[in-house]
């Protein structure tokens, strides 16, 4: 019985836990013969360190896979899935008024090329919190340790865990991300994959 190894473009442990709870819950439809294991790696995302609309969000995950896809084939890595997560800010006018929603992203590859994209849904930024992210450019990890009066937020509930009382973690946003990218992999007879 072979494994499947699904690489995972960070060493962030929200990150790595919600693919690892994403495979709890679809790994037997994908392939019910093989255990699966995660690992992380660092790779570059290629956008700001908080991306500002849905495009380089969306950008920063399919980079973050196809790096691993290229580490992959370059060293000779026994891995057969790719996962770029990325989360970041999507800006959007409406009713001219500025709106800001938290989003997260993933962006699932195999070895063959075939990718899909998944997203988390999205959360309303408070007014305060998108001024210093996207007027005043600082980091989202960092603006949302202020705003809360906590250290450490990233690796824990997130900025999801701070908006919505911990009803939705940063990891539970990217496990909804993971699943929705592996929907055409698990589903592929419905996707026109074999």
């Amino acid at each position: 019985m072979s494994k499947i190894i699904v690489a995972v473009g960070s060493t962030r442990r929200p990150k790595l836990n919600a693919v690892w709870e994403a495979l709890t819950v679809f790994g037997s439809v994908l392939d019910p013969n093989s255990p699966f294991e995660v690992v992380g790696q660092e790779v570059a995302s290629g956008v700001a360190h908080t991306p500002l609309s849905r495009a380089e969000i969306m950008s920063g995950a399919k980079n973050r896979a196809d790096a691993l896809a290229v580490r992959a084939r370059r060293e000779s890595l026994p891995w057969h899935f790719f996962a770029g997560l990325e989360g970041g800010l999507d800006v959007v006018a409406r009713d001219g008024q500025r709106m800001a929603f938290l989003e997260n992203w993933a962006y699932v590859r195999d070895a063959a090329g075939h990718g899909a994209y998944g997203q988390s849904g999205s959360v309303l930024m408070p007014d305060l919190l998108v001024q210093r992210v996207a007027d005043e450019g600082i980091e989202l990890g960092v603006a949302i340790d202020t705003f809360a009066g906590e250290r450490g937020i990233r690796d824990a509930q997130g900025a999801w865990g701070v908006l919505t009382k911990n009803l939705i973690t940063r990891q539970d946003a990217f496990r909804v991300a993971v699943i929705n990218a592996f929907t055409p992999f698990f589903n592929a007879a419905l996707y026109g994959r074999t």
